[in-house]
């Protein structure tokens, strides 16, 4: 009988050696042929010599070249090969970077049972065969009803997931001011890169809904990674479609069967150009640039209609203040753009 993994090519990119050896001669007894890099710029020097490679597993923390890294290597280089990510950390916000960045799973240390290995490795293998519909929409929907029935641990997920305060992204310095009341989940704020000159954050209120506002949340980060990543992989776009990722996050609302009213505002950032965008459904919001003032009108909440009409604004500005607000609760983003002229 074939062994599972005969014929593939996978990379193991980590600096532990007792368990790296332990992966590959696991792995070798499946049959599949393994190399080893200690770090994530020796991988991609064994990237550059082999040619069939089908699927890298990669820590997180290594020396040289980690493996957050070593994922944006690979995206800025188009290398679309797989990578799982087995790691010990117990960051949030390392997890959810990589993911961002591209890397397909996380399974995190120590692994108890080295056949979730094999079993996550055929999924990526074989995804025709391990990775249907049907399996994934059971999988998200098994998810779901578990952070419903347990609102506190899901709670806790998003405050450990929110950006810090202030930070240099895509070279633009962002900092921000959050404002609730108390007892008010109020305003959830997230942001991230496109590339090295693009930003693209959004602002949901998830007070609308107390059934399904925290998932309504965690949802919309899932969705965020996956418009990200496509955004990367299709840069011949040369702004985003702001409408049309809003109707698309109106429609996964509502295909995940969260029922009420979600408001939610994106934005957009060029920090070259100094492009902005910003569109809401459902939300207020001003821009402000020096002396000008740009007010938004907050249009029909997420969840209200089948199709979102949505209301935009675009500007031009290195320096710019943005404020969002609800009846209860005000996020206030100060931007400026690290590239002169």
């Amino acid at each position: 009988m074939e062994k599972a993994l005969a014929g593939k090519q996978i990379l193991i990119v980590e600096d532990e050696p007792v368990f790296s050896s332990l992966l590959a001669g696991y792995l070798r007894t499946l049959g599949a042929k393994v190399l080893v890099a200690s770090n994530g710029a020796i991988a991609l020097q064994v990237l550059g010599r082999e040619a069939h490679i089908e699927l890298i597993l990669c820590d997180l923390d290594m020396p040289v070249m980690n493996g957050i890294e070593f994922v944006a290597k690979l995206t800025n280089k188009g290398i679309n090969i797989p990578v799982i990510i087995i790691s010990a950390t117990n960051k949030m916000a390392e997890v959810d970077e990589v993911l961002r960045l591209g890397a397909k799973d996380v399974l995190l240390k120590p692994v108890a049972d080295l056949n979730e290995i094999k079993k996550t490795v055929l999924a990526y293998l074989h995804p025709t065969v391990f990775m249907s519909g049907a399996i994934e929409q059971n999988n998200l929907n098994k998810d779901w009803l578990t952070l419903k029935h347990n609102s506190d641990e899901a709670l806790n997920m998003l405050k450990q997931l929110q950006p810090p305060v202030s930070q240099v992204i895509a070279h633009c310095k962002v900092n921000y001011r959050k404002l609730n009341m108390i007892d008010k989940p109020g305003l959830i704020l997230d942001m991230a890169a496109l590339s090295d000159n693009e930003l693209a954050f959004y602002c949901l209120d998830i007070s609308r809904s107390t059934e399904y506002g925290v998932i309504s949340a965690l949802l919309l980060r899932v969705a965020f990674n996956s418009l990200l990543q496509e955004h990367i992989t299709h840069h011949s776009r040369r702004l985003p479609s702001m409408a049309g990722i809003l109707n698309r996050i109106n429609n996964l609302l509502g295909n995940a069967g969260l029922q009420g009213q979600f408001p939610l505002l994106l934005g957009y950032y060029h920090t070259i150009n100094k492009t902005v965008l910003l569109t809401s459904a459902g939300l207020h919001a001003s821009i402000k640039s020096g002396n000008r003032q740009i007010q938004l009108d907050s249009g029909v909440p997420l969840g209200t209609l089948r199709t979102i009409c949505s209301n935009q604004v675009c500007s031009h500005s290195a320096e710019w203040q943005c404020r969002i607000w609800n009846t209860d609760s005000q996020i206030k983003l100060m931007l400026s753009s690290m590239y002169s002229g």
